[in-house]
């Protein structure tokens, strides 16, 4: 099936349009009454179904629990992989339909409005039943087969709200801004679903040197991480990996079964100026992280690590627009990464000893996101909801040519920052998992090449600019209908480093010409649905799909485009 003729469009055109449409809906929306209280949430936007916490009672001590069990059944259309060269049927990603579910619980001990002990963890979380993933094994969370009883642990911190302001201590969760590069994997989004997230152990302190209730807030932290985008502090589960691998030696400690793990330590430092209709932020932070590895075998041991400093700006707004019933809001977030590394080694390195004496690999990535919408109140007080939403967000992370050129310019959003169903999150994810899976094919090659953990997206924006208009009717309370587009290129020539390093040709995830940047077109739809239940539980229900009508960065040494690609979901959840 040929795509519409529309894709032909220059992206300059394209957003444009999308324009044009986000203007004509704020035009529809200019009438009604004029709103004089300020009574704009995040809930207008985005009404997740999750119930309030309560505040702690000054003179009372409590334990509350909150949580959510989640059911997803999702399907997807055959996605064409690059086949390893020791496998050369391995075609496709073999995983059409399955089953997956999460229970998260967050308990909270609180001791009046001072202290309280903060736990949350997934348990079980995992795939249930259905198709699992083949050649897929590098990527941690490769659904290549069903673990249903999975356990992630995610927070246990105290926290204490002291006369000079919070102390918090213990694992806890990083999110800045829109949750581009922090993101505690806790924040749903309009499509997709989260996981994971930045964990970390962290002693941090926030504070408001002008007083309680003023707009300046100052936070200080050091981490330990616990697990992130690029660091997991126990190791890289290698079962999955070993199967793709078979009658290979890994570098796996004695138990066979997991990598050294990351030694990750973090100082980090924020000031946030917060009013009611707006804030601005500016976040600094500083990264030393190490991994144990060997270059042929336990004689032959050295250490990987990565310096780097990030500084990420942030900042929102929201104002009613005038003589209307209508908030506009915008938010946006920006960031900087610069520094060095020996996780990543030029072509000359990883085709020889890499304990060899060599300089770093220079980090110099930079990334930006950007959200204007406007929404339509219906409703009074407590009833309030938001009746129409239309927003566009654009996205830019910068890509990289020449993985092998001495400096490392991909930038990577955080996985949990979705953007759409299928490009990002489903194609783009298995494409680079099966890169890096390729990369330790035991026909090329006795391990897998330095840094080839690193390659597989996880679902994150890397290397692309996008623009993703977005809308939301909500008839009822209760009900939303929703859509979106994803009009995506790449920043770079859209070149595979596996295909680079290991094949010595510069071409695409397929083998393709790697100057083609167009990754195509991307329609979602949903429903989702909420009814309240007994004691303040919620039963969500819902449904969303997308279509990626591919571009030219997908074809294939032959020029063949790669077929259209569906996904989609059937979704329950109890919310309490």
């Amino acid at each position: 099936m040929s795509p519409p003729p529309s894709l032909s469009l220059p992206l300059g055109t394209r957003r444009a349009q999308c324009a044009s449409i986000l203007a004509a809906s704020a035009v529809w929306l200019l009438s009604g009454p004029a709103r004089a209280e300020d009574a704009f949430s995040d809930k207008l936007i985005l009404d997740t179904g999750r119930p309030e916490l309560a505040p702690a009672d000054p003179e009372q001590v409590d334990f509350v629990v909150h949580g959510e069990y989640a059911l997803r059944v999702r399907g997807a259309s055959d996605l064409r992989l690059q086949a390893p060269v020791s496998n050369t049927a391995l075609g496709e990603l073999g995983q059409n339909a399955y089953v997956y579910h999460w229970l998260r619980l967050t308990p909270r001990f609180r001791y009046r409005d001072k202290i309280q002990l903060v736990g949350q963890i997934d348990v079980p979380r995992g795939m249930l039943l259905g198709d699992v993933t083949e050649g897929v094994g590098a990527v941690r969370d490769s659904l290549s087969e069903a673990r249903w009883y999975e356990v992630h642990p995610r927070y246990l911190y105290l926290e204490y709200n002291s006369p000079i302001g919070i102390f918090r201590v213990g694992q806890q969760g990083a999110f800045w801004g829109m949750g581009m590069l922090a993101n505690d994997g806790d924040h749903p989004t309009l499509f997709g679903d989260y996981q994971r997230g930045s964990l970390s152990e962290r002693l941090l302190f926030a504070t408001s040197p002008m007083g309680k209730g003023t707009p300046l807030t100052i936070l200080v932290a050091g981490d330990m991480v616990f697990e992130d985008n690029t660091a997991d502090l126990l190791g890289d589960d290698l079962e999955d990996y070993e199967k793709d691998r078979p009658g290979v030696a890994s570098d796996a400690t004695e138990t066979g079964r997991h990598t050294s793990g990351d030694r990750a330590l973090q100082a980090v430092a924020g000031v946030l100026w917060r009013t009611k209709p707006a804030e601005a932020g500016i976040y600094g932070v500083y990264r030393h992280q190490e991994r144990d590895t060997e270059s042929v075998d336990a004689l032959t041991p050295f250490v990987e690590s990565l310096d780097v400093g990030v500084l990420d700006v942030t900042g929102k707004f929201h104002a009613v627009v005038p003589g209307t019933d209508a908030y506009l809001y915008g938010q946006t977030e920006m960031a900087a990464i610069f520094g060095s590394t020996s996780f990543v080694r030029n072509n000359y390195y990883a085709a020889t000893d890499p304990s060899l004496e060599r300089e770093d690999e220079r980090v110099r990535t930079f990334g930006a996101v950007a959200r204007l919408g406007v929404v339509h109140l219906a409703g009074q007080g407590k009833g309030q909801f938001g009746r129409l939403v239309t927003e566009v967000e654009w996205g830019y992370a910068t890509g990289d040519a020449d993985p092998y050129d001495g400096t490392t310019k991909r930038f990577s959003m955080d996985p949990n920052h979705n953007v759409g169903l299928v490009l990002f999150d489903h194609v783009l994810a298995w494409k680079s998992a099966r890169a890096a899976t390729n990369a330790g094919d035991p026909s090329l090659v006795n391990r897998p090449a330095p840094g080839a953990q690193l390659l597989p997206s996880k679902g994150s924006v890397n290397g692309a600019t996008y623009l993703n208009p977005r809308v939301v009717v909500r008839p009822r309370s209760w009900l939303d209908l929703k859509g979106g587009v994803v009009i995506a290129q790449t920043t770079a020539d859209f070149v595979d480093p596996y295909h680079a390093g290991a094949l010595g040709s510069f071409a695409n995830y397929d083998g393709g010409d790697p100057r083609s940047h167009d990754l195509g077109l991307e329609l979602d739809l949903g429903v989702d649905a909420r009814f309240p239940a007994a004691q303040g539980t919620t039963v969500a229900v819902g449904a969303e799909g997308g279509v990626l009508f591919p571009g030219h960065a997908f074809d294939d040494s032959a020029g063949n485009r790669l077929p259209n690609q569906y996904v989609g979901a059937v979704k329950a959840a109890v919310l309490f």
